[in-house]
């Protein structure tokens, strides 16, 4: 938070005891350390405002629910595909890596770099897949894709991301995040804290989970981090409960729960007024958005009365655990205003160890679980006439390396992990459709243009929602903490 006053004088406070508690309550550091403890902007600014004393809160920028200028999105579905896939399978055409199959890799080029798994000199591995040029754009696509090609008109592809982390926890960290180490705030924390949620009966930022387990970095990647625990991300589930805890017990009807939180309610406040701790506030509403929940969840992921067309354009099973059913639980939930949407969808590890993890069996079957769905939402956003004000993202936490991993020998093609270039593409919510950004060297190891680092890529996503990405801070122990640290530059040529 920003703008502050260090002073209190220009305040008028009632005299006495009861203003010397209000003193005490809203000077500088015990109002930042207050928040810390996970109170919501709301619930505080609407303490203040009874007590007379709203002056010291900001007066402009996101924190107000506002953003700092006209936004090309309102809401994001971020489709992170945990374990990274393969550019060079799916996006990034490498012809020359083709026909240098099998050859050892130039020794200048890996000089002096560190790997998660590869050891030695290793050879390189040329796609066993066919790539074409699909639509107008002309998009190198692999044959892995064939319902993406049907949506290339309408993304931006971009090729030359890159990263600085190379393993899998510290990765997925730090697409999240911005950091590599748990304890920041995820993106999707940041929006909700920065422009609030636009559906009172559900939370700002949704997390879905599908394949193989849970993503590597765990429930970090949605954390709130040091902002109010009301800016995590709620993970909903397309089995059993929507939303573990949510449901009345056994026995207890919906009118004895509403009296129930009537009470703790009023408990409450009497406490508040005699202690004045913003947290109880932050209790009150997230017992009253469980109870609103409890209708409108249910009716949110009952996808069984969706027609028959769209379940077969996604590929959905009603009651199934899917990438398919969370990309249609997606396009629901931005519908009734939810900000933020992640869906995580594990096993794209391909090491080659076994014909269960390797390039030529189980990067196929991740295909066949994500492609159809994926580019059904695209579709099914544009016939909605939701995809010019939703921002869709797909990608994992790094590419894979140009060279075969072989580890311990395996006759498996596989490949090790590559911080250095990947690919991922955007949709909708403001992106140039029909782009491609980014180019890498003849082998695919390095970036010879148009470089897009993470921190790029997040102040950019800020941008299309409408944030100045230097300007969205949060001050924790002493700095003001944003979402792209000291870095990031907006990407304007992939913005319409």
């Amino acid at each position: 938070m920003s703008h502050h006053h260090d002073e209190l004088e220009d305040i008028a406070l009632p005299s006495g005891e009861l203003g010397n508690e209000l003193l005490k309550d809203v000077t500088r550091r015990t109002l930042l350390k207050q928040v810390g403890y996970g109170v919501g902007l709301a619930a505080l600014q609407a303490m203040l405002v009874e007590s007379g004393l709203a002056s010291i809160l900001p007066t402009e920028g996101p924190t107000l629910g506002k953003p700092h200028f006209a936004p090309k999105a309102k809401n994001v579905i971020f489709l992170f595909m945990a374990g990274a896939p393969s550019q060079l399978d799916l996006f990034d055409y490498k012809p020359t890596l083709k026909k240098f199959d099998g050859d050892l890799c130039p020794e200048d080029l890996i000089k002096g770099e560190r790997f998660a798994f590869v050891r030695g000199r290793p050879r390189l591995l040329g796609s066993p897949f066919k790539f074409e040029k699909v639509g107008k754009s002309g998009q190198w696509v692999s044959e892995l894709l064939p319902h993406f090609k049907t949506i290339a008109d309408d993304v931006a592809v971009l090729r030359g991301v890159e990263t600085s982390q190379f393993n899998h926890a510290p990765a997925q960290l730090f697409m999240n995040t911005g950091f590599q180490i748990a304890g920041r705030p995820s993106m999707g924390s940041w929006l909700t804290y920065g422009l609030g949620s636009a559906n009172k009966d559900l939370p700002g930022f949704v997390v879905l989970i599908s394949g193989d387990n849970n993503p590597d970095g765990g429930k970090s990647c949605w954390g709130s981090g040091f902002l109010p625990t009301v800016y995590q991300g709620v993970e909903f589930r397309s089995q059993g409960d929507a939303v573990l805890y949510v449901q009345d017990p056994d026995g207890v009807s919906r009118e004895v729960r509403r009296d129930t939180l009537d009470a703790i309610r009023d408990l409450n406040t009497l406490k508040h007024q005699n202690v004045l701790d913003p947290e109880i506030e932050t209790r009150i509403s997230q017992y009253e958005l469980a109870y609103r929940m409890q209708t409108a969840v249910p009716e949110l992921m009952d996808i069984s009365k969706e027609p028959k067309e769209v379940h077969e354009m996604y590929g959905t099973q009603p009651g199934a655990r899917s990438f398919a059913n969370n990309c249609l639980l997606a396009r629901r939930m931005v519908e009734r205003g939810v900000r933020f949407v992640q869906l995580y969808h594990r096993g794209w590890d391909n090491h080659g160890e076994s014909e269960g993890s390797d390039l030529k069996h189980a990067l196929p079957r991740m295909c066949q679980q994500t492609d159809q769905a994926a580019a059904a939402l695209i579709k099914d956003l544009k016939r909605k006439g939701l995809l010019d004000e939703t921002l869709v993202i797909w990608g994992g936490e790094f590419g894979r390396t140009p060279m075969n991993e072989g580890r311990g020998g395996s006759p498996y093609p596989g490949r090790d992990h590559h911080p250095r270039a990947f690919t991922m593409w955007m949709a909708g919510g403001g992106i140039k459709p029909g782009t491609s950004y980014g180019v890498t060297d003849e082998l695919g190891y390095t970036i010879d243009d148009e470089k897009v680092h993470v921190h790029d890529l997040h102040a950019t996503i800020l941008h299309l929602m409408g944030i100045d990405h230097t300007r969205l801070t949060y001050k924790f122990q002493g700095r003001n903490f944003r979402l792209t640290d000291v870095h990031g530059e907006v990407v304007h040529d992939l913005i319409k």
